[in-house]
């Protein structure tokens, strides 16, 4: 219950940021465009960010005929997580990774990757399944995108207070152009650092309820030491920054500190501990 409890929390607090940002800005008009600029960009997010995503790794869709272990594994592990069938997508990228989307169990999908489909065997391709089928049971995708939409939205403003600054002159008050300068110093690094807090979090009790999806956290650990070694080994080509908290494992080879992903070791610990 703590992780829902601190989830909402953080994105109560990404969402004021944004507010005070829009009224640092240009006071109440500025605080109302930040609010607009924000619902709006959860509107989209909300109904079509499962589209965007997909289509922008270039996702084909596949049915039982075209994959049918895939396909009956994954429907298993669904009926085993009461959940309704997701539609299931291949990437054509050689890096083994997968992710899930969607913005409920009724409207999910899951993604893999050619590369994850040739590396894993069966049981470990079962435990990433069903780490992504506990995303969407745990609606991680939707709560994900929102902070993502909301920090976006923080970005534009910050590029309009960089121009308010650039034209600011000396009769200004220079008390207000440095308070300025440091939100746009501070503002990104707060929006990450809460997005890297969400994610995490998340990742961990994906896991945890993944592992009791497929009734053995060995399946995922042995799994999250493959894609370890190989996702950093194989770039992805189709790649975008914004998208890389959907992932089971980061894309690319960021610095523990600046991952959306707790630690790989530290994930499998725990997975082993729960044996």
């Amino acid at each position: 219950m703590w992780y829902y409890f601190k989830t909402v929390i953080l994105l109560m607090f990404l969402t004021f940021f944004l507010v005070y940002l829009g009224k640092s800005l240009a006071g109440e008009i500025g605080m109302i465009i930040a609010l607009i600029i924000g619902i709006s960009a959860n509107f989209i997010s909300y109904f079509f960010s499962d589209k965007i995503v997909l289509s922008m790794y270039g996702a084909k869709e596949i049915k039982e005929e075209d994959f049918p272990e895939l396909y009956n594994m994954v429907k298993y592990l669904a009926q085993r997580a009461s959940l309704p069938m997701p539609k299931i997508y291949i990437i054509d990228e050689d890096q083994p990774n997968a992710f899930a989307t969607g913005r409920d169990p009724k409207h999910a999908a899951v993604a893999f990757t050619r590369g994850i489909i040739n590396l894993l065997s069966l049981e470990e391709l079962m435990g990433v399944a069903a780490h992504e089928l506990a995303h969407i049971k745990n609606r991680d995708i939707l709560i994900s995108t929102v902070a993502a939409s909301i920090a976006s939205a923080i970005t534009i403003i910050i590029d309009m207070l960089r121009w308010t600054l650039i034209f600011a002159t000396s009769r200004d008050n220079s008390r207000n152009i440095l308070v300025d300068l440091l939100m746009i110093i501070v503002a990104p690094i707060i929006a990450l650092l809460i997005q890297l807090a969400i994610s995490r979090t998340r990742e961990y009790l994906a896991d945890k309820v993944g592992a009791q999806i497929v009734g053995n956290p060995i399946y995922l650990a042995n799994a999250l030491e493959k894609l370890d070694y190989y996702s950093k080994m194989i770039p992805m080509n189709r790649y975008s920054p914004a998208t890389s908290h959907m992932f089971i494992v980061n894309p690319e080879n960021f610095l523990v500190l600046f991952s959306t992903h707790p630690p790989i070791k530290e994930r499998i610990k725990r997975l082993r501990q729960m044996i």
